[in-house]
């Protein structure tokens, strides 16, 4: 297979792929797509960005033709697709209805925790075709019997590595249990742990296997650099010493989007604080935020009115965000693979990246297994001895704070709001310029909407005096 063109697809899906620009298949594509279409339960070996979410979409969107062909008429679950975030089953989500925008009546639904369970049940209630989501939230419907898995035809495991890891067995267990044995089962992990075969082996049958290697060429447009720093205690870092590596290191820089990966949560929090203590555009991501407080950072870093997020991770898995310029290993990651991940949020879609990684004297011995991985040099820097120098002197003078603000708004999608809605309230009779106005983001019940900060007090006004669609809205700052 080398192009969608010689695949057996509907004329309909064929057209969508073509209005989206899919002509070449990704290699997880080329690969799985013809097996997947026989109906083959498949093992995936893929990173991030690889393709994968369109390799298991495009054969599901065909078996519901065949299966279930007036959609309109027939709304019951056919397809469950498990994730382990929240932000990666929105990100599939929105992949879906994209590929399936043909497909009249086709219903996705989100299930996932930290919202209302409320509306998904009342969703569920209408009758839905695919369902995307947590193995909590999942769980969470089984038992209300709010969610009904006889009828599955398909089930999707994505990122069923980072499940395992988050401690997802017991409620993956329980829902298998209650899927009909007789279905079409997808396993997608970055990694092949010894888990990940014996999961492999309870819950599909006669899978074929396919690794699509990390190619060192995709890296090459990423600088990597590794820094010494010399702590005051000889065998461990203290916090102090790697947080004036990483302010001297954004002085220099100046990225207008960075993410700093940290292993531990705690540390997350604190280097959030103590950046936004300097004047840097700073939050943090990490797994004991609320689902509204991930949200508003999330929204806040895609449309550049946050310029560096603190993430650990788990809580950085399945961000949907094309690439940051630079990408900062506060510390190393427990395993290697994770670095290589970690890295590749940077010098994506055409652009080059900087990749700037912390470590001990003791350590750079780990270098070289990270270089045979990335395929690319890392460039060992050892002259950033800070020790001596006062962090306040090392703080002072950042100009690292954004030109943006980020407005939050009580309705979305589900209220019918759309981009232009937004847009027209705020530009409306030369209120706001144009060119003030950055991204709008449009969620289910809630929306996103970046301005510049000059224009901010003006927009936040007209938001809350005036109307949108002849209604009156909530409207904020998102802090």
């Amino acid at each position: 297979m080398n192009s969608f063109e010689s695949l057996s697809l509907s004329k309909k899906l064929k057209s969508v792929l073509s209005e989206l620009g899919y002509e070449n298949p990704t290699p997880i594509q080329e690969q799985s797509l013809p097996l997947l279409l026989q109906g083959r339960d498949l093992i995936g070996q893929s990173g991030t960005g690889s393709g994968k979410t369109a390799a298991f979409t495009i054969p599901l969107l065909e078996r519901l033709d065949r299966e279930c062909p007036d959609l309109q008429r027939n709304p019951r679950l056919q397809a469950l697709i498990l994730c382990p975030t929240r932000e990666l089953s929105l990100q599939v989500v929105s992949e879906i209805r994209k590929l399936g925008k043909k497909h009249m009546g086709l219903k996705v639904l989100p299930l996932n925790g930290g919202v209302p369970l409320g509306p998904q049940i009342a969703a569920l209630e209408k009758g839905i075709h695919i369902a995307v989501g947590t193995p909590g939230r999942i769980c969470d419907h089984l038992r209300k019997n709010t969610l009904s898995l006889e009828g599955v035809k398909t089930l999707v495991l994505d990122e069923a590595d980072r499940m395992l890891e988050m401690g997802f067995v017991e409620e993956m267990d329980f829902i298998f249990e209650r899927l009909p044995k007789d279905r079409h089962t997808l396993l997608f992990s970055a990694t092949f742990p010894a888990s990940i075969e014996k999961l492999s082996r309870s819950i599909q049958q006669d899978p074929v296997r396919i690794t699509i290697p990390e190619a060192p060429e995709t890296r090459a447009d990423i600088e990597q650099r590794a820094y010494v720093v010399l702590p005051f205690k000889e065998e461990t870092f203290e916090f102090t010493d790697r947080l004036k590596v990483v302010l001297q290191l954004l002085k220099e820089l100046k990225p207008v989007s960075c993410i700093v990966f940290v292993n531990f949560k705690a540390d997350a929090a604190e280097l959030a604080r103590e950046l936004v203590r300097f004047k840097v555009s700073a939050a943090a991501l990490h797994g004991d935020l609320e689902q509204a407080d991930r949200e508003r950072v999330m929204a806040k870093f895609r449309n550049q009115s946050l310029r560096i997020l603190i993430a650990t991770d788990v809580a950085a898995r399945g961000i949907d965000i094309d690439s940051v310029d630079a990408v900062v290993n506060f510390d190393l990651p427990q395993k290697p693979e994770v670095y290589v991940h970690r890295i590749g949020r940077t010098g994506r879609a055409g652009r080059s990246g900087i990749s700037l990684t912390l470590i001990l004297p003791k350590q750079k011995n780990k270098l070289e297994h990270l270089e045979k991985l990335t395929g690319s040099k890392i460039h060992l820097h050892e002259e950033l001895d800070l020790r001596n120098i006062p962090l306040t002197a090392i703080g002072a003078d950042m100009d690292l704070e954004s030109g943006m603000e980020t407005l939050f708004i009580a309705a979305g999608r589900k209220n019918k709001m759309r981009p232009g809605d937004i847009l027209g309230a705020l530009t409306g009779e030369g209120r706001i310029p144009g060119t003030d106005i950055g991204k709008i983001e449009i969620q289910d019940y809630f929306s996103f909407v970046a301005v510049s900060k000059r224009s901010a007090k003006r927009a936040l006004s007209s938001l809350q005096n005036g109307r949108i669609k002849g209604r009156r809205v909530r409207a904020e700052i998102a802090r």
